[in-house]
């Protein structure tokens, strides 16, 4: 089979990897319209449900993500002048740097005969005509899709609150939440270790808040000091750093879905598929599950219509289970002011049910009284401990 896939993220490649694995015959090109190592954002974070099936399809490039990858097992939580909430997690997450992922990626791609262009963009129909998949990996902005968006019943949303992924020196060493009070309301970070040397550290606050700081308006280097002296806690000295294309941009986090995820020889993978808010951080995750199945259904059906409708079967449900929790999560920080004046314990039990709509949908003291009860039934003799 010919294969183009249009866009060299983690999906396109992972996926040309698998194919070839399966059959080093498979003719297959992956395009990318940056330069070698350009990309953008920090670390991305992954759980171990998803290195134990890396293993099962390709131990190669699982082993090489496993050794540049950087383990946590606890998650704390900074509420600044009220406390300090340190939860022990049974099997924790990982961090990888997003260069380092895709430069793994690429060599074992490399390696098994892809071909992986660089600084070239698909943009005219006429370039992938020859191919018998086109495989659109190119992202939430992505033009393959836009072409036929009504076809692919694409709907993109815009959250409420802004935010900036940023990156710094200080290496956590565990999975971070730092909340910060000010006198235009509270703003918070998200920080994890993905390298020896850096984490990643995504800011958010709303809109009120972001206005009411200037951080609308204010020049680059001001704002990032600002930033620096509100999280000085967590950060303990060291520098936030920005986008070395962008610098610190701001925006709304859209939530892309479509109806359909193929059209006659194009099919969507990853981010141009769908995308799930980064409270979740599940994006990484559910874009190397697409290339895996996309695999799995073409090897299980030569017969490409059948092939790609069974892939749409095998990925959407999980998917679109995956977006209602991010949804969940997202809309818990876009309501924090409900929750934030809780006693600390009730806030941390909260903060870790955030996936979860019942939460949202009656008094938060009302629910953590019910899950304290839950949780205490669990430990009594004869009953089975409950598992989120």
């Amino acid at each position: 089979m010919k294969i183009t896939c249009v866009g060299g993220g983690p999906a396109s490649l992972y996926f040309s990897i698998l194919m070839k694995v399966v059959d080093p015959s498979h003719d297959i090109t992956v395009y990318e319209r940056n330069p070698a190592g350009s990309t953008y954002g920090w670390g991305v974070t992954y759980w171990a449900d998803l290195l134990g099936a890396l293993y099962v399809s390709d131990p190669v490039s699982a082993e090489a993500v496993r050794r540049s990858s950087v383990h946590w097992s606890q998650w704390d939580t900074h509420l600044q002048g009220r406390a300090r909430v340190t939860v022990e997690g049974a099997e924790g997450g990982y961090g990888i740097g997003r260069h380092e992922l895709l430069r793994i990626l690429t060599e074992r791609a490399r390696a098994l005969g892809v071909r992986v262009a660089f600084e070239r963009e698909i943009t005219d129909p006429a370039e992938t005509a020859g191919a018998d998949l086109v495989v659109a990996g190119d992202g939430i902005n992505s033009v393959l899709r836009e072409r036929h968006a009504a076809d692919f019943g694409t709907v993109s949303k815009a959250g409420r609150n802004l935010y900036t992924w940023l990156g710094t020196t200080q290496v956590f060493e565990s999975f971070v939440f730092a909340f910060v009070p000010t006198e235009h309301g509270w703003i918070w970070c998200y920080g994890y270790p993905y390298s020896t040397t850096h984490s990643t550290c995504v800011v958010e606050c709303a809109p009120e808040t972001w206005r009411g700081l200037g951080l609308h308006e204010v020049a680059e280097a001001d704002g990032m000091a600002l930033l620096e002296k509100l999280f000085a806690d967590v950060l303990d000295g060291h520098p936030l750093i920005g986008q070395e294309n962008t610098g610190v941009r701001w925006a709304r986090f859209r939530t892309l879905t479509n109806r359909v995820w193929h059209r006659g020889n194009v099919v969507l993978l990853g981010d141009a598929a769908h995308t799930t808010h980064y409270s979740v951080g599940a994006g990484t995750a559910l874009a190397l599950a697409d290339a895996a199945g996309l695999a799995e259904a073409l090897c299980q059906d030569a017969r490409l219509p059948r092939a790609l409708s069974r892939y749409q079967r095998m990925r959407k449900p999980p998917t679109c289970a995956s977006q209602a929790a991010a949804r969940n999560s997202a809309r818990w920080f876009e309501h924090l002011p409900r929750y934030i004046d809780l006693p600390p314990e009730q806030l941390i039990v909260l903060l870790g049910r955030r996936h979860a709509a019942l939460p949202q949908r009656m008094p938060p003291w009302l629910f953590c009284r019910i899950d304290r009860a839950l949780e205490t039934l669990a430990e009594l003799p004869g009953r089975r401990r409950r598992h989120d």
